[in-house]
């Protein structure tokens, strides 16, 4: 016993010893980039378990021993090891890693260290693209990734943003990427009943995110089975971290105004313009000017219909439209607010977001409130639980469609000797009781007070998990998440409206849309290291199940304008309600191995049924594998001061394309087949029980490099893709009382390369680094069976074998007659011997169709530079394309076809033939006269730009100012979007696609299709 208190003694005694020569440090963790605090870093010492981490100031505290080393770590930036000595305050800035090689990449239905990636997988975090001042997440990774097109086509608000990863994978099935948000698959389908498609993506606060990963090659996208096809986009919102609560408040406003006018005739050069062009048709069928039927006697009643006299006033309009229908001045406000922090055990991220835009066109706005709650719950060693809920409200003022009379960029059509207001009236030229027959067209500006296109909707993404650990390193999860949309389209027209809509008495329409989609996954995750092997294995199932209800009820004859809901109409004059749904039933399997830190090996696999396809053809099986080796670890290389990391990784997957809308495998009838008031029903569709889903092959090689300690660091990729089984309308037998049925032929290929590099240039007080992406895709038709398939305006895009979708398929313009101002084509018949006849005609009927330009292009990119200096931080963003064709015929049949009808001229027609002017390529005008307003390649122009698409300027305000008001970080910051445009284009904008035009094959179209905005705001950023 004696010796036993002893012990005690001896014990107590050396243990307060040990103690004493302990002592307590302090310290701030800092960003060396902009001297701001990071929360949540690692704070270990070397050799032991014992440690810290930062709270929300990046400040923290522990207890350290004689000589001890402090290991600092943060994901993002490199690791950093300090010895303690005689200190008691140890500040430590953290500097980023550009490479990155230890975040943590999403992969789907799990994560990987980006070390040991061996698919290929973009990263974007939400760092890029914060603040961007566009309403969706989608058109904000623009530029962002290289293979990845995004073409927002339209500068209308809320519109369908088009998004190719590594090219168009499909010639009449979906093209779009497969979005999922926290485990959700999200629906992305145009909701819309007219006007052009819009954008369910816009329902999302981007600022929500914490990451976009983008799946691209089969490797990384095969998890995800037949859907993946198009590649993968995975986004990650933002969770809380276990440190002190934190606070930010973001308030940003704006103005916005078109990036681009179009220069049109003005009043004396249109007026002189169209006498010359009577004048010239007068000549060609030998008519005198003064007679009663003379082009000229026309056009001269034409403008004493717009006279001064006629409207009253002291001298004729000279209407400059486009001024009227944009505005210089559209503004924008948005205010964020979150809330982010938590404990040990339970840590939470609250947002909440008020969006409001007004549209650089007249009518169009668009609103967002939306809110989030992250909440994640540790429960006890092995259990934790969480959910993630998002709630949104939008509102969008739409306009119509490109190609109708009310969108108000068609008002460009309008003759600029046409008065704004009828002086009888006060009201635009045009509304009623005023003359029925002003202006030439319908006049846009009527709709401003007199009608509204509205659409509202209501989501909510949500999901609940669970996750039990049921072993060291062996993990079970499940999850249940929904996403439901209730949409209200709510459009009225008054009486005024009456020569656009057919409505003497008005007309109301109003559409609802409600989409339940909900989706479960079940999945185990097993992670062990075994000395020097590594093992991660996930085996699991997934369910999807959406369900759409539409209804849709007309009205007109309403008995005033102040009545505009539909029970007020007299006449009840159509309507519908429809429902469609279908169900995805998947298994998923994928391992990863790792030996010895270099040898890297993945193979996964899904099966995928779906209620889409023939009762044949249920199930597909999508595997792919993928190997990496880091080379950098080997020994000859390891210790290389100038390569500091070299990878080299292939894989080989299969991919599916299910996206081909519901029932297509079904015989249907529909019950449209009455007669009279009897009820009836007829054959609608033929029945396939063998269709299946479209399959894409892809093999991709790739290196990823870094050089001088990564300071230098990208990757070069290197991939081909092949479809088959594609499904397209195939001819039938025409007994089968059926022109067409759904099959699987045909063949296309995907092929392209990819770069990447990321440099620090300057790292010391004063920064620069640069991030560069280029990528080429090369589409090509291999086989549809010698079927012709046509679309867009006048048939101009077709799919040919041999060539990209959607090549443009047309005469070929060439030229101008000198002689007589004709304009001339070339023949392009086929001669005997198979070539072409490259003779010249003026008879347009003579002429044979030819691929006329590819509308994708050769070359995409982008280029950020970021500069900082103490408290200042500058970033300038460029993205671009080069090589892709665009088509002016909607505009250029009317506005550039050398007086073909009366609407207002692009000014470049003041350069067309005359005796005087021969040398140039704009035929001579002729008013009536089709003298080269037909389609061909007269209006096809390169589509090439070089857009400053972000520039960024901000101040963070030093930590010795705010810290007297409590606040732990303040920027204040202007940005400016679209602020360059470089292009050859002649329209407004070479970022096209006219929103009721474009499909698979319809690609590149203008029809008075709008520009997108330049925006100019300043905003403020606090932390609290």
């Amino acid at each position: 016993m004696r010796k036993l208190f002893l012990f005690s003694m001896c014990f107590f005694c050396i243990s307060g010893w040990l103690i004493a020569q302990e002592r307590t440090i302090t310290g701030q963790v800092t960003s060396s980039t902009d001297q701001q605090p990071l929360p949540g870093v690692s704070v270990i010492i070397k050799g032991t378990s014992r440690g810290s981490s930062t709270d929300a100031s990046g400040k923290y505290t522990l207890s350290v021993p004689e000589n001890a080393i402090l290991v600092f770590s943060f994901i993002g930036y490199l690791s950093k090891e300090v010895p303690v000595g005689n200190q008691s305050i140890v500040n430590v800035p953290l500097v980023t890693d550009v490479n990155e090689l230890s975040e943590i990449v999403v992969t789907g239905y799990g994560s990987q260290i980006k070390r040991d990636v061996t698919g290929n997988i973009a990263r974007v975090t939400s760092k890029e693209i914060e603040n961007t001042p566009t309403p969706s997440l989608d058109a904000a990774l623009q530029g962002r990734a290289a293979g990845v097109l995004v073409n927002q086509g339209t500068g209308k608000l809320g519109q369908a943003v088009q998004v190719r990863i590594r090219g168009a994978s499909s010639i009449s099935a979906g093209t779009q990427p497969l979005y999922v948000v926290d485990g959700i698959v999200l629906t992305t389908g145009d909701q819309s009943s007219s006007g052009g498609a819009t954008n369910p993506l816009a329902d999302i606060n981007f600022n929500d995110v914490e990451s976009f990963e983008i799946l691209k090659d089969a490797s990384a996208a095969a998890i995800y089975g037949s859907r993946a096809a198009n590649g993968v986009v995975v986004i990650t919102t933002k969770r809380g971290k276990s440190a002190k609560t934190n606070v930010t408040v973001n308030y940003q406003t704006g103005i916005s105004q078109p990036t681009r006018k179009v220069r049109m005739l003005n009043a004396t050069e249109y007026v002189n313009f169209y006498r010359q062009a009577a004048a010239n048709s007068d000549r060609i069928e030998e008519l005198d000017p003064a007679s009663e039927d003379s082009y000229t006697t026309y056009m001269n009643g034409f403008f004493d219909y717009y006279s001064a006299e006629t409207f009253g006033t002291d001298k004729a309009a000279n209407t400059n439209w486009q001024n009227e229908i944009f505005l210089n001045d559209a503004p924008s406000n948005q205010i964020d607010l979150n809330v982010s922090g938590g404990s040990d055990k339970t840590r939470f991220f609250i947002s909440g977001q008020y969006l409001d835009q007004k549209g650089i066109l007249i009518g169009n706005a668009f609103n967002r409130i939306s809110g989030r709650i992250n909440l994640d719950q540790q429960v006890s060693k092995i259990f934790k639980f969480g959910f993630n809920l998002s709630l949104a409200r939008s509102f969008n003022d739409r306009l119509s469609g490109d190609r109708q009379f009310d969108n108000p960029l068609q008002a460009i059509a309008l003759t600029p000797i046409s008065p704004i207001k009828d002086p009888t009236t006060g009201l635009a030229i045009g509304t009623p009781p005023g003359d029925p027959d002003l202006p030439n067209y319908y006049n846009p500006l009527i709709n401003i007070g007199n009608a509204y296109y509205r659409q509202i909707g209501y989501r909510n993404i949500s999901n609940v998990f669970g996750e039990l650990t049921l072993l060291e390193g062996l993990t079970f999860r499940s999850e249940f998440g929904i996403d439901i949309l209730n949409q209200q389209e709510e459009a009225y027209y008054n009486a005024k409206t009456n020569r656009n809509t057919s409505g003497a008495n008005g007309l109301g329409q109003n559409y609802y849309t409600g989409v339940l989609n909900y989706t479960t996954n079940n999945y185990f995750s097993y992670n062990k290291v075994f000395g020097i092997h590594s093992l991660g294995l996930t085996l699991g199932t997934s369910y999807q199940q959406s369900q759409t209800k539409r209804n849709y009820i007309e009205g007109r004859q309403f008995p005033g304008e102040a009545y505009r809901l539909i029970q007020s109409a007299a006449l009840k004059s159509g309507g519908f309600s429809r429902e469609s749904n279908f169900r995805f039933l998947s298994y998923f399997l994928r391992a990863n191995y790792k030996l010895n830190e270099k040898y890297l090996l993945s193979v996964s696999a899904r099966i995928d049924g779906s209620s889409r396809f023939g009762k044949n053809s249920k199930y597909g099986f999508f595997p792919a594998a993928s190997a990496g080796w880091v080379l950098s670890e080997e020994d000859w290389l390891k210790d290389n001061s100038f390569m500091s990391f070299l990878k080299l990784r292939t894989s080989y997957g299969l991919t599916g394309n299910a996206e081909i809308g519901n029932f297509p495998q079904l015989g249907l009838f529909a019950g449209d087949g009455n007669y009279g008031d009897t009820p009836g029903q007829r054959p609608y569709q033929l029945s396939n029980p063998n269709l299946k889903w479209e399959t894409t092959t892809q093999t991709d090689v790739g290196v990823d490099f870094g050089f001088f300690n990564n300071r230098i660091s990208g990757e070069i990729d290197y991939y081909f893709k092949e479809t088959k089984d594609l499904l397209l309308n195939v001819n039938v037998p025409g007994s089968t009382g059926f022109p067409t049925i759904i099959q699987n032929v045909g063949k296309l290929q995907n092929q392209g390369w990819e770069f990447v590099l990321n440099t620090q240039n300057l790292v010391n007080e004063f920064k620069w680094t640069t991030s560069l992406n280029l990528s080429s895709n090369r589409n090509k038709v291999i086989n549809i069976q010698g079927q012709i398939i046509e679309a867009g305006l006048e048939n101009m895009s077709r799919v040919v074998e041999g060539q990209p979708i959607g090549v443009f398929y047309t005469a070929e313009y060439a030229g101008v007659d000198p002689t007589n101002g004709d304009a001339l084509w070339y023949k392009n018949t086929l001669n005997a011997d198979g070539s072409r006849d490259r003779t010249k005609t003026n008879d347009y009927t003579e002429t044979q169709r030819v691929i006329s330009g590819n509308p994708w292009p050769s070359l995409v990119g982008g280029i950020t530079n970021t500069f900082s200096y103490k408290g200042f931080d500058l970033s300038i963003f460029f993205n671009g394309q080069y090589g892709n064709k665009l088509n002016f015929y909607g505009v250029g049949r009317y506005s550039s076809a050398n007086g073909r009808y009366e609407d207002n001229q692009t000014a470049d027609q003041l350069n067309a033939w005359t005796p005087e002017n021969k040398n140039t390529n704009i035929p001579e005008a002729r008013l009536f006269y089709n003298n080269g307003a037909q389609p061909s390649t007269r209006f096809i122009y390169d589509g090439s730009f070089l857009r400053l698409r972000t520039l960024t300027l901000g101040y963070t305000i030093p930590q010795s100012i705010i810290n007297k008001v409590k606040i732990s970080k303040a920027r204040i910051y202007f940005s400016a979007q679209n602020l360059l445009t470089i292009t050859k284009y002649k329209g407004w904008d070479p970022e096209v696609n006219a929103d009721d035009i474009v499909s698979n094959i319809a690609q590149g179209y203008d029809f008075y299709s709008a520009p997108q905005a330049k925006t100019f705001l300043v905003g403020i950023n606090v932390n609290f």
